[in-house]
């Protein structure tokens, strides 16, 4: 079967709904409603493949469990007869072998658990289509390098006075396409935050660790002038370090490391391999795999999964470990007791050369005093502002999340007064009172001075 054509930006999205109880079915299509998307809704795999050869679908949304045709076995029908298709799953089971069979088979986008927050869900597709766009515009961009490639080379054969006009064109060209590769890069990093967020949402805030463990490993790539692929495979590694932890339960999952016996200890140290086995079929996420395989390994060759020992371990790995151990620490997730940041960081300190990398303990220290000390406050043009103090115009020097954890606004992005708008609307809506870090441009100043800000 020939692939659907890559839809248009005059057609709106279309999203199949795939779920064999109508309940669930209507209470997602109520959730959409308003949404700028058609909707469609089949109740088995048979009647959404139906739809699929019938019209163009930009994103699937399946139940994992349904009869004749589970969910894993519809997205990688969906996966094999229509690729450009993203594909979503949504369970009710917490099954790592579902899990691992929709990302293998059906090489699914995202994974959402029953129930679900409405909030959080249309945040998801918003997103998962967002990156469809992007992607879909990445190929329009090498076919048009492609075809210009070829227009060149017959101008040159023939018109060689036109080389220097042409070749100009080519670079402009060239230049759009890496802009647009640079986004998609930064989409995948963001969606993988969205997604180490909404898992964490499996425990209590006190016990939650992605979010700082995704700053801290920032403010060490910042400090020590990381390159960005490096950085980028650190970020991601820190967002999904614990996604191996799904399958626990709830009690397992808040308990020390130091507490767990028997069988319990043996699924904990299970857990780095389990993450890089899920992570491994996505491309852009090898590199951080790999990462998350071997931060807990130990300095002295004691640690797991594969004893390795000093600078065998991958210097991403030893300082996510450091990251991580930091982190729990201070949330009771690996001794008894519950440490404060001094000392957590007396903790490493001490273990260097048996647990830790003794080179890299220092450094990384220092970057943890700067950034318990609001390292981004020393920038004399970061203020820290209430949502109706915000401006168009200003951009945000730190992600902001809600009270829940989950992701508003990245890093970068340039507020319009509409962003504005939905900030103050939203904070309402969850009776929230939002501090934002923004970067406040000099023709701002003046006016910003004059509110008393």
């Amino acid at each position: 079967m020939e692939e659907q054509p890559v839809p248009t930006s005059a057609r709106r999205p279309a999203v199949l709904l795939v779920d064999d109880e109508e309940p669930i079915l209507n209470s997602l299509r109520r959730l959409l409603r308003g949404q700028p998307y058609d909707v469609l809704l089949a109740t088995g795999g048979a009647q959404a493949l139906e739809i699929l050869a019938q019209r163009p679908v930009d994103l699937v949304m399946s139940d994992a469990r349904m009869p004749n045709m589970d969910g894993a076995t519809l997205l990688a029908q969906v996966h094999r007869l229509y690729p450009a298709t993203t594909r979503i799953m949504l369970t009710g089971y917490a099954d790592p072998s579902a899990i691992i069979k929709a990302i293998n088979e059906g090489q699914i986008d995202r994974y959402i658990s029953k129930p679900w927050n409405d909030e959080e869900m249309l945040l998801v597709l918003r997103q998962a289509l967002e990156h469809q766009h992007l992607e879909r515009e990445r190929q329009r961009l090498e076919e048009l390098t492609r075809v210009q490639n070829e227009q060149l080379r017959l101008l040159n054969s023939t018109l060689e006075k036109h080389v220097a006009a042409r070749t100009a064109e080519l670079q402009q060209t060239a230049d759009m396409l890496d802009l647009a590769y640079e986004e998609l890069k930064h989409s995948y990093v963001t969606g993988t935050e969205v997604f180490s967020l909404l898992a964490n949402l499996r425990l209590p805030p006190a016990k939650q660790t992605n979010r700082q463990i995704i700053e801290l490993v920032r403010a060490y790539c910042k400090a020590h002038g990381l390159d960005e692929a490096a950085s980028r495979d650190l970020t991601m590694a820190a967002a999904l370090y614990n996604i191996g932890k799904l399958s626990w339960t709830d009690g397992m999952m808040a308990t020390p490391s130091d507490l767990l016996h028997s069988t319990d200890r043996d699924r904990y140290r299970a857990y780095p391999k389990q993450s890089e086995s899920l992570l491994m079929t996505l491309d852009p996420m090898k590199d951080a795999a790999r990462l998350i395989l071997h931060h807990q390994e130990r300095w002295d060759g004691s640690g797991f999964p594969d004893r390795l020992k000093g600078e065998a371990i991958p210097f991403g790995s030893r300082l996510l470990k450091l990251a991580v151990d930091f982190v729990e620490l201070q949330r009771g997730l690996i001794l008894e007791r519950q440490m404060n940041s001094d000392e957590a960081l007396l903790y490493l300190r001490q273990y260097a050369g048996r647990l830790y990398d003794p080179d890299l303990i220092e450094d990384f220290i220092q970057v943890c005093a700067a950034f318990l000390n609001d390292v981004v406050l020393a920038d004399p043009n970061v203020k820290v502002l209430g949502t109706r103090e915000l401006a168009a115009g200003m951009i945000l020097a730190r992600n902001l999340n809600a009270d829940n954890g989950m992701l508003l606004l990245n890093a970068g992005k340039v507020l319009s007064a509409l962003l504005v708008d939905k900030l103050i609307s939203f904070e309402a809506m969850e009776g929230a009172r939002y501090k934002v870090f923004v970067k406040v441009p000099d023709d701002l100043e003046p006016a910003l001075e004059a509110r008393g800000g």
